[in-house]
């Protein structure tokens, strides 16, 4: 177990009738099993009130879930380990959790999200409706962000009955809410995350105890290449 306090996880989410929800839930559940501090927050709704109310589902859950703080890019900042989750929408991320991606551009450029790990999790109406490609999109997403992707993999036998490599997923066709299982399967992620996430904070803080004089940081680095560039 992780030192507690010692990593802080961000689970940011978009969820309309609280499938994905729960398996945020499940992740912060998890990440706390570990000692870790967890933010769960979720992005602000932007459908139209008229379209909300046109299904009575997606009315009560934002009802229900308007407790939860909406999430900021100063939570990514704040975070360790930072796990995204999202419905599918033809395959990609949903508009909502798009929209608060597009806005961590000035973050992003000042290198406040790089060297952080990363995991995604997501939910689709029918089994092939597109969670594989939601789950890479969130990778590409990632790695422009100079995270460390850390999948689920097949690290853990439970991996081997739901079946996802990539990252946490349930198929909630008819309203179905995830099983026991599906939850289980994001809570390990969340636990598998923050562990990892524990494992480079103490080597980086054993890194810099032992030698002051360690190799400069990735943003000092390109830095250093751009100036490089310019005089060639």
């Amino acid at each position: 177990m992780i030192e507690s306090g010692a990593v802080k996880v961000a689970i940011v989410y978009y969820s309309q009738t609280g499938t994905v929800h729960r398996l945020a839930e499940a992740a912060r559940e998890g990440a706390e099993m570990t000692g870790a501090e967890v933010r769960l927050r979720r992005v602000r709704e932007l459908a139209p009130a008229a379209a909300i109310d046109g299904k009575p589902e997606w009315r009560a859950h934002l009802d229900a879930t308007a407790h939860i703080p909406e999430a900021t890019p100063e939570d990514l900042v704040w975070a360790d380990a930072i796990l995204l989750g999202t419905p599918t929408r033809y395959g990609s991320i949903a508009s909502q959790l798009q929209q608060f991606i597009d806005v961590t551009g000035p973050v992003w450029m000042r290198g406040l999200l790089n060297d952080k790990v990363y995991a995604g999790f997501t939910a689709s109406f029918t089994a092939h409706g597109g969670q594989e490609s939601t789950l890479l999109s969130l990778a590409h997403v990632f790695t422009h962000w100079g995270g460390i992707l850390v999948p689920p993999g097949y690290t853990d036998p439970l991996q081997f009955q739901v079946g996802n490599p990539y990252g946490a997923s349930f198929v909630g066709a008819g309203g179905t809410q995830p099983d026991a299982e599906h939850l289980e399967a994001a809570s390990y992620l969340a636990r598998r995350v923050t562990v990892v996430a524990g494992q480079l904070k103490h080597g980086r803080r054993a890194l810099t105890s032992t030698s002051p004089t360690t190799s400069p940081s990735s943003t000092r680095l390109v830095e250093e290449h751009a100036a490089s560039r310019n005089s060639r």
